[in-house]
């Protein structure tokens, strides 16, 4: 079964479609919940930021299973485990669709100060391109609905 990463900017949908895909039988991953992430620096870097808790990933992306593995996130060390991922998927949408889903969103409170805002929309300008890189697949969520979109990663099974 395959390890497939969901990734992109705060707002794009990756917990929506993380949750879909779970209500759907695969075995998913939110690592902006407790435990996945830990405050820190790459080696070489000035700058501090979130970064995936390495024991605990490596175990979850080496266990065996039966259904696909679908994990989302976006950290700065995320890179590292590209090799263990069958696919990388970039989820992508214009700025004024994050934005509008930011100051709606009910179970996450990050994006919704302006201050948060600027650190996105620099993250937007900086990192996506980054990410759009590294990614075998982008799928951008404005344009389909979470439907699609589940059935877009679905389909990523029969490929990987």
């Amino acid at each position: 079964m395959p390890n497939v990463l969901i990734t992109g900017m705060s707002g794009t949908g990756k917990t929506t479609v993380l949750e879909q895909l779970r209500s759907r039988g695969c075995e998913t991953v939110d690592t902006d919940a407790d435990g996945w992430c830990e405050w820190g620096t790459l080696p070489g870097e000035a700058d501090a930021g979130w970064l995936w808790r390495e024991d605990p990933m490596r175990e979850l992306l080496a266990r065996p299973r039966s259904v696909p593995l679908f994990v989302g996130g976006c950290v700065a060390n995320q890179g590292k485990f590209y090799p263990q991922f069958d696919h990388i998927v970039l989820l992508s949408a214009p700025w004024e669709v994050m934005r509008e889903r930011l100051r709606q969103r009910t179970g996450n409170p990050y994006g919704k100060s302006d201050a948060e805002q600027a650190e996105i929309l620099h993250h937007l300008r900086e990192v996506e391109p980054l990410l759009r890189a590294g990614a075998d697949v982008e799928l951008d969520s404005s344009r389909h609905t979470v439907d699609e979109l589940v059935g877009a990663l679905l389909a990523l099974d029969t490929v990987g």
